[in-house]
């Protein structure tokens, strides 16, 4: 970063001088003249423990409050928060610092800001250090930014880089910080496609805000290097601070650790549960955890660190053994990440996430489950839903928190049972895992262990203990989990699909999209634009492009006397374009002829009606389970729809029933279906971000959907009316995957198709069971039970059967030897039974049993006693060759095997193999 972007007057004017860190290099700025190091950790130790830098103590609430109204008196507006999970990106799955929330479209230039300047204070979560939270004393999972942005243009800039410092400055000295105590570090800042320099703020040893000064943006022809990126100046600048509440709030305490600072009451409970004497005023206790504090501080135990090694380098330092220092410190370290983490799950599943097995759902259940794993490890039995619920009631600033917390509970209690199941299964697969390296005499890579945790679930801490137990090594470094986290954290970017004809299609004014405007409407008249191959492309059209999981619009149009069919519809940069059915003869279209088009009716109703009712029945979904329900997918057809929605168990027949009852009693009230286009801004402001259910579309109009109370952000066809959509018929409903339902239906025409075919299965079944078709419950309960009567007399005649046949083929067994061969087949028998069979003759020692079937081509079944394996013999061996005469395949081990082929007519020539290779096995 060149160095003139630092040259704020700010510093020149107020006794700042610029000064290079003795320790690590960086530049900084100070009132401290004979100050040499630049106030950052490891530069600088922590000094504010027991040693508070503000005047007065704060608390989280006061903090906030301090803050927010410090910049409203400065010409600041007051926004509210967004939630954790980033709704609005399409990028990344949870809210990682205030700028996220303006990200994309606002940053870009496209959308206004929702105020200018504003200030917010704004919940973030970050996963990235997991394993430090507890650890080091200062990290979190959830943390609130507190910041205040400008965005700036050319013809209008609102503040920059000197009011931003003096804003900073004039807070800290309202906090009645010591102005001596306060440096400014360099750090050039990159993120999200951005770049700009950057100043630290540091008190004490500890980063207490950022101030970033964004005005670059990535670019490959860009003239500017942060980091080895390159990168070029922007037309808009962005004021983007952060300020840490949980840090202020920690700073002007002075307690051991930000824990004990922003969640005594919690701590303080848990380690009581856990029979940890916390006694912060026992002054030798609280000396090892505040010298702890400062050292850790000092060491990355984030990254690749050895947290032994770390633990007795603090120990040296304090003059105690590693031993003694760990074993004060990890379960107080351990109930400070439960608390941590519980207050992160609070805020995730408060603001609706799911947990599930696939984006932020994932990243829930990560922290769910590494908090279940850690209260086993302290032997607290409470449920994690009542450490929630703790949090809560500290977090009077979050209402909405307490309205939810029954379905935070019932989330929260249904992954505690699937845990416990994870944990009963899980040292199974471990082992089966560990014992093929254990062959190869490897340890168990790491990659095997983070596979386990994807795929089944299993902590990595059950993995090693399981591992172990079968003599096998397991790769686990100290921050597995954090880079579990970071693996998940952003979301898959597909990559953008080549637009065919781009050239021709750049030259091309967007199509006048019709449909919007004239939904009911099916004919209409168009100036083709351009041809190409079997393409039309029009001034406007009624026709709907393929979007929004609706299928694309079919048709015809009629130029002069030829009818061409339409058989695609896809939109390309606001551009139409048509498809039509080939045709043997030339086409005769050229720009600027006339074209009648007409859409085909049918289809597009059947579109509008299932798209309609897909908004009908999300609303009644989240009438019935909950607000939490949010669509994860959707696609419509035309004679049936499907939604999946997040949901965190089964939706029982009882819920599907109202679901349908109150959908189809919305379709009953015929409620106009209201659209309308409104800026990005306004739209959030008087919405939410509900809008974006169905994903988040580009650009900084929206059209607003409004079917009943369900408000969505919807590019479809739809009904003018919600009568128009006919009657819903729900069909089925399945689990897709752990934590998202789909729910199938029908609406309309397609609902009545439905209902005929399944009166017409009941008439079917009734007719065969010869019964009327409100007696088939009883009747077929009544055949049912006798079935099951006689599937138990079937397999008790079965066995009797086996006995009798087993009975009389050790009569007829051949002396060869020194054993006693069964060669023989046995009509009618299945796998199953002809393999019990086998088993059961090889009861004895020195026989050898091989039986063939006819069940189903050809089936073969074998087994030796001990004696006879301990001769030489082995079936596996025996049963494949007779398999692959048979035209199929098989084997085992020496003393079973089984197999089968296609062709039963080698029966025989199968049963003579056996007995010569049973010959040539025992030898002379």
């Amino acid at each position: 970063m060149l160095e003139e972007e630092y040259d704020i007057n700010f510093f020149y004017e107020n006794g700042f001088i610029r000064k290079q860190c003795q320790k690590c290099g960086s530049y900084f700025w100070t009132r401290d003249r004979d100050r040499d190091t630049c106030g950052d950790a490891p530069c600088d130790p922590y000094s504010f423990i027991d040693n508070p830098v503000f005047k007065k103590k704060f608390n989280l609430a006061q903090m906030r409050e301090f803050y927010l109204s410090y910049f409203e008196k400065n010409g600041h507006t007051r926004i509210e928060r967004y939630p954790v999970i980033a709704r609005w990106r399409n990028d990344i799955y949870l809210t990682i610092a205030s700028i996220a929330d303006f990200q994309p479209f606002v940053t870009s230039g496209q959308v206004a800001p929702p105020a200018n300047p504003l200030t917010i204070s704004q919940p973030c979560i970050r996963l990235s250090d997991l394993d430090a939270v507890g650890r080091s004393g200062r990290h979190l999972t959830t943390f609130e930014m507190m910041a205040h942005h400008a965005f700036n243009k050319k013809s209008n800039e609102i503040y920059w880089k000197d009011r931003t410092v003096q804003l900073c400055d004039g807070l800290l000295n309202e906090l009645g910080v010591d102005p001596f105590a306060v440096t400014y570090k360099e750090e050039p800042w990159a993120g999200g496609g951005n770049a700009g320099a950057c100043v630290e703020v540091l008190i004490g040893g500890l980063e207490v805000a950022t101030l970033v000064f964004m005005n670059l943006q990535q670019s490959k022809n860009g003239d500017i290097v942060i980091k080895g990126d390159t990168y070029r100046k922007m037309d808009n600048y962005i004021v983007d601070t952060g300020y840490g509440l949980e840090r202020l709030v920690w700073a002007s305490q002075g307690t051991p650790t930000v824990y004990d600072a922003i969640f005594p009451e919690v701590v303080g409970e848990l380690m009581e549960l856990a029979g940890v004497e916390h006694r912060l005023e026992d002054e030798d206790y609280a000396n090892i955890l505040s010298q702890n504090a400062r050292l850790a501080g000092l060491m990355d135990v984030s990254e690749k660190a050895n947290l032994l090694e770390l633990r007795k380098q603090v120990a040296s330092n304090i003059g105690i053994t590693a031993d003694k220092l760990g074993t004060i410190m990890e379960p107080v370290e351990t109930a400070y990440a439960i608390a941590d983490h519980a207050r992160c799950i609070t805020f995730m599943l408060g603001d609706g996430i799911i947990p599930s097995n696939v984006k932020a759902g994932y990243l829930a259940r990560l922290v769910i489950r590494r908090t279940m794993k850690m209260m086993q490890d302290l032997d607290i039995k409470i449920p994690l839903s009542d450490i929630v619920q703790m949090h809560i009631n500290h977090l009077p600033e979050y209402p909405e928190f307490a309205d939810r917390f029954d379905v935070i509970s019932d989330i929260l209690d249904n992954e505690e049972k699937k845990f416990q199941e994870t944990l009963q299964r899980g040292k199974k697969l471990i082992q089966k895992s560990a014992k093929h390296y254990k062959k190869k005499g490897e340890k168990m890579p790491l990659d095997t262990v983070i596979d386990m945790y994807d795929s089944h679930g299993i902590p990595a801490e059950i993995s090693r203990e399981a591992a172990s137990e079968v003599g096998v090594e397991v790769e686990l470094p100290d921050n597995f989990y954090s880079l579990v986290a970071e693996r998940h954290s952003k979301s898959v970017q597909e990559h953008e699909k080549e637009i065919p004809y781009a050239d021709r299609l750049k030259k091309l004014p967007p199509t006048k999209r019709l449909f919007y405007d004239e939904p009911n409407r099916m004919e209409f008249e168009a100036v083709v634009l351009d041809v190409f191959d079997n393409n039309i492309v029009l001034d406007s059209t009624l026709l709907y492009p393929e979007g929004g999981g609706q299928p694309p619009d079919h048709g015809t149009f009629m130029v002069d006397d030829a009818l061409l069919k339409v058989i695609d519809v896809q939109i390309f940069d606001g551009i139409v374009i048509h498809t039509i059915e080939e045709i043997e003869d030339e086409l005769h279209i050229r720009k600027g002829d006339m074209v009648t088009g007409k859409v085909d009716e049918k289809r597009r109703m059947a579109h509008a009606r299932n798209h309609t009712a897909t908004h009908i029945i999300n609303d009644a979904a989240r009438q019935v389970l909950g607000e939490h329900i949010w669509q994860a997918g959707a696609q419509k057809f035309a004679d049936r729809a499907r939604l999946d929605i997040s949901h965190y168990k089964r939706i029982v027949p009882e819920e599907i029933n109202e679901i349908e009852m109150i959908a189809n009693q919305m379709v009953m009230e015929n409620k106009r279906v209201i659209s309308e286009w409104m800026d990005r801004s306004t739209a959030e402001k008087r919405y939410g971000f509900s809008l974006y259910q169905g994903g988040v579309p580009p650009g900084d109009r929206i059209r607003v959907l409004h079917v009943g109370s369900d408000i969505e952000a919807c590019a479809g066809t739809h009904c003018t009316f919600t009568g128009q959509v006919g009657p819903i018929k729900i069909l089925k409903t399945e689990r897709i995957q752990d934590g998202v339902e789909r729910i199938e239906y029908a609406a309309g025409e397609a609902a009545v198709v439905a209902f005929q075919e399944r009166d017409k299965l009941l008439r079917s079944s009734a007719e065969t069971l010869r019964v009327a078709t409100e007696q088939l419950p009883t009747t077929i309960e009544r055949f049912f039970t006798e079935w099951k009567e006689f599937k138990k007399e079937n397999t008790r005649l079965k066995k009797e059967l086996a006995e009798s046949r087993v009975n009389q083929l050790v009569e007829n067994a051949e002396q060869l030897k020194e054993i006693r061969l069964i060669n023989s087949r046995v009509d009618g028998a299945d796998a199953d039974e002809l393999t019990r069979m086998a088993g059961e003759l090889a009861s004895s020692d020195d026989i050898v049993a091989l039986l063939i079937s006819d069940h189903e081509g050809a089936k073969i079944a074998a087994a030796a006693g001990d004696s006879a394996v301990s001769k030489g013999i082995n079936v596996g061996n025996i049963v494949r060759e007779i398999a692959n005469l048979t035209g199929g395949g098989g084997g085992g081990k020496p003393s079973m095997a089984r197999g089968g082929g296609q062709d039963s007519s080698k029966i025989d020539e199968g049963l003579a193999l056996g007995r010569r290779m049973v010959e040539e096995q025992l030898g002379d």
